[in-house]
Parts: structure tokens; sequence; C-alpha cells
């Protein structure tokens, strides 16, 4: 996608992140994937069927989606192209600004923050568990720092750097085939029943998808950070995912605090390997320092883009 076009979605993203008003009018467009997800899954996810039907019921499902959300956005690229003329690219820019994340999430994390530093740890526990699928009632300082610290590392792939390196490789089609992707996958990539068959296509193929921005994710982290990089080599395997252990062992290590452990879904503790296993217990003063390291590296982000925006203005001439 041409440089302006990403650098002005960026900038919109930057601004405002996704206004609770806009959101309040119009949702988000995420919302409709996952309403499109959620409505297959009723409807194909038989318990009654063998798991191999399942499987490709799952896998014709996300290729579907995919596929609309690919052809959908070029259809919107030619239209806005020949509609728009010279002014193509905000155009273009409007439609990419959803896809990106990188105010949202810190919008999100930063109450977290806030809450803690106020010592009001009810509120901490309410604010991130709308941010973290665990739960968060009977969680400590410790436990609300470090779950905030984990969705903030690993949501800077799905959030900030996948979507961009989307957006730059695909354009407009690869950004949202990438959002429908990471949709699906935190809707039904779960590997427990009923999910387990059906939602293996959406895991597989967000495993794929996320494959290199999560290691650029890990390397710009501890790049920013100033550290971290052994921590980042030896643990990012612990994490159950191939990608998500990148960023956040990265951010482990660069903070020196442990991540991950034990954790309670549903009532039911998961005994989750330590990731940073040597550093000590996360609280309020890691958050903010993790803020500050996220905050450097979409700075890095974006001045990344500027530069090959430039560059490939200065080969074009």
């Amino acid at each position: 996608m041409a440089e302006p076009t990403i650098l002005a979605a960026m900038a919109l993203e930057g601004a405002l992140g996704w206004p609770s008003s806009l959101h309040a009018r119009i949702g988000h467009p995420v919302g409709l994937f996952a309403r499109i997800i959620t409505g297959c899954e009723r409807a194909l996810n038989r318990p009654a069927r063998p798991d191999w039907q399942r499987r490709l019921a799952g896998l014709a499902a996300m290729l579907a989606l995919i596929g609309t959300a690919a052809c959908m956005s070029a259809l919107a690229v030619l239209g806005v192209r020949a509609l728009a003329g010279h002014w193509a690219w905000a155009v273009l820019a409007l439609l990419a600004w959803p896809a990106l994340a990188a105010r949202s999430l810190d919008d999100h994390v930063s109450p977290v923050l806030a809450a803690l530093e106020a010592g009001d740890l009810v509120a901490a526990r309410r604010r991130v568990g709308m941010i973290v699928g665990r739960e968060t009632r009977e969680l400590d300082e410790a436990g609300v720092a470090r779950a905030a610290i984990e969705s903030l590392a690993e949501s800077f792939c799905d959030g900030v750097a996948a979507p961009l390196f989307w957006l730059v490789l695909g354009g407009l089609p690869g950004v949202w085939a990438y959002k429908a992707i990471n949709t699906a996958d935190s809707l039904i990539g779960h590997p427990e029943e009923p999910l387990r068959a059906y939602g293996w296509a959406a895991a597989r193929i967000d495993d794929l998808v996320n494959l290199i921005p999560a290691r650029l994710a890990g390397l710009l982290l501890c790049l920013v950070g100033g550290g971290g990089w052994g921590t980042m080599l030896r643990d990012h395997a612990l994490h159950a995912s191939p990608n998500a252990g990148w960023p956040e062992a990265a951010m482990a290590g660069v903070l020196g605090v442990r991540l991950a452990g034990p954790v309670r879904y549903d009532g039911v503790t998961a005994e989750k390997p330590w990731i940073g296993r040597e550093g000590g217990e996360a609280g309020a003063a890691d958050l903010r320092r993790a803020l500050g390291v996220y905050r450097r590296a979409c700075a890095v982000l974006a001045s990344g883009a500027l530069i090959l925006g430039i560059a490939g203005s200065a080969w074009q001439v």
C-alpha cells in the first residue's frame, strides 16, 4: 500500500485510537467478523460429528471468511481509487485506521496502571479483567500487573506489529484478512471442547500469519528496552502459543520480572510455566516501565514506516 495511506492511518489511530463515541454509534469492524464467526460456529460445529468433519467445517469457514474479507477490501480499494482520484490515499487511510490498535491498547492498559498507583486494587482487577480472559477477582497487585504486562506484550504483536506488517505487505486486503483471522483465533481457536476440532484451522492459520510479526515484535521490544535477549531466546517456547512467547519473554527479560505462571480460567487453575523465572514479582512500577517500552516500540515502528515510505518515494523518482 502507498506510504501516505499507511502513515495517515497510523497517525489517525495514534491520535484518536477508536473513539468510544464512534464505537457507540457504529461499533467496530471486528464486531462484524465476530458475528459472522460465531454464527458459522453455531451452524457448522455439530458435536455429534467426528473430529475430522468438524476440522473440515472449520477450515471451510475460515477460507470463506478470509476470502470474503480480502475480496471486499480489494473491491473497496478499486472503488475508492476510481471515485476519489488524487484523494484516494486519504479515504484508504480511513478504511485502514480501525485495523490498527496502538493507541487503543495503550488506552486500555493505562487505566489499570492508574488504579494500581492509586492503591485501588478492586478497580485494577475490574479494568484488567476487560483485557484478559483469566479470572481477576482474586488477583493481588502482582497478579494484576503481570496480567496487564502479558496482555500489553502479546497485543503489541496482534494489535500493532502484525497489522502493520500485513498492511505494508498486502494493503487493505492484507490487513483486514489478518484481522479476520486474528478475531477468529480469539473466538474459536481454543484447545478445549467443543471448539478443539472446529477451531483447529483458525488457530493454525493465526499461528502462520503471526510467525514473522511475533519475532519482529520480540526483537523490537528487546532493542528499545535495552536487553532481554537471553530471556526471549530461552523462554519463548514455554508459552503455549508458538508466537506469543516471543514478545512476552522479551518483555519479561527487559523488565526483569517473571510472567505467566499458574492462572485460573472458569474456576480451573492452569499450571503454566514461568517466563523469566529468575525475575522478581511484577508491580505498578514495572507496568509503568512496560508501557514506556511499548510506546518506544510503537514509535520505532512508526519511524520505520516513515523511512520506508521516504525510501520508496526516492526509489520511484
